[in-house]
């Protein structure tokens, strides 16, 4: 190491505390674990207050544990939260310090998922979708593709790590909610996919998973079953694996432009993803390919009309309750009133439509 002249030292493996001890006091240089390269990526990404929230609770999460370790070389490498010199007191009172911010942060985000909660909430009447893969696979470009909004695009690892929610159009007078969620990765660090279990709720609420794949990485089916595998973790607490693998998913096929055969791509993925979708976001393709975004689209309002199908209800006029209902969780296309009888044609929720069913509401669908 000296002789090379290297400061700093990585690790493709997570470290415990006192392997990191001994290994800086064998080598004599700072040495970084996977996990404290991948915050440190992502505290420069952070650009919400959410996520730098998020970031910062897995930052302290990471830290605590290590504080003895830090004051070994405090003085001449890292700055600290807090530390201002080297005794058992002192340490005692910055693990302190650092749980009430822990303690703290954890507050502020459970009001940020309770708020989130709400406003999923009052959207009930658009379907929604959420956007999860591997990091680089290319949600960001098929949101803005899809939306046609400004959204934040780079060619590198967690470019965002932030939610953007966005409306999309997908034809027929349908609409869906598409909604990005931070990129996973091989190995991701525990500490931060608790810190973003608010954000993952985002997808765990879907109507339905977009899963998006880069088909031209060589080890996508690897980054598949990392994706399924965290996100089987992550919603773990309240689902058990069958009902994660239940959850509605569309494998989406992102950079089509970079295949040799995209049709002979696809017709392989086909044998094992039957409904998958190849789709490319880049405007301007290096290589001629017939993949764009509208088989995604039309998809989407597929789906959209299964989960949203148009029916025609009868409800007396007195049933106020029943039609404040409707009106809140059904986008009413149409009203009218006849002898007493309220008759409204509407996208409704198919389990809204069941509910109506078994109390013997009058349903027509069509």
């Amino acid at each position: 190491m000296a002789t090379a002249g290297a400061t700093l030292l990585l690790f493709d493996e997570s470290l415990t505390p006192v392997q990191g001890v001994k290994l800086e006091k064998s080598l004599g240089v700072r040495v970084m674990d996977r996990t404290e390269v991948i915050l440190d990526i992502f505290a420069t990404r952070a650009r919400s207050h959410e996520a730098k929230l998020q970031v910062e609770l897995a930052q302290l999460e990471y830290l605590l544990p290590r504080l003895t370790r830090m004051w070994t070389h405090l003085s001449r490498i890292r700055g600290g939260i807090g530390l201002r010199g080297p005794g058992e007191t002192q340490l005692e009172t910055d693990r302190r310090v650092i749980r009430r911010k822990i303690s703290m942060l954890k507050k502020r985000l459970k009001n940020v998922a309770e708020h989130r909660a709400n406003q999923r909430q009052g959207r009930r009447n658009v379907p929604t979708a959420a956007l999860v893969g591997y990091t680089n696979a290319g949600k960001s470009s098929l949101l803005k593709a899809l939306s046609g909004h400004d959204v934040f695009i780079e060619d590198r690892l967690f470019a965002t790590v932030d939610t953007l929610a966005r409306e999309v159009d997908v034809g027929e007078g349908y609409r869906y909610r598409l909604t990005d969620t931070v990129g996973f990765i091989r190995k991701l660090p525990h500490h931060l996919v608790a810190s973003f279990r608010a954000t993952l709720e985002e997808a765990e609420d879907a109507d339905l998973l977009l899963h998006v794949i880069d088909a031209n990485h060589p080890g996508w089916e690897d980054q598949v079953d990392v994706v399924e595998n965290e996100l089987r973790g992550a919603w773990g607490v309240r689902r058990s694996r069958g009902e994660v693998e239940r959850k509605r998913t569309i494998y989406v096929f992102n950079k089509a432009d970079l295949l040799p055969d995209p049709d002979g791509f696809l017709a392989l993925v086909r044998e094992r993803y039957p409904h998958a979708i190849l789709t490319s976001a880049t405007p301007h393709a290096t290589r001629r390919t017939t993949a764009g975004v509208e088989g995604l689209r039309i998809a989407l309002r597929t789906s959209a009309q299964a989960l949203r199908p148009v029916a025609e209800i009868k409800v007396p006029i007195g049933d106020g309750k029943l039609l404040a209902t409707l009106h809140r969780d059904a986008e009413v296309l149409h009203q009218e009133q006849t002898n007493g009888v309220v008759t409204l044609r509407a996208r409704i929720e198919a389990r809204l439509l069941g509910r109506l069913r078994r109390e013997g509401v009058e349903v027509v669908l069509g």
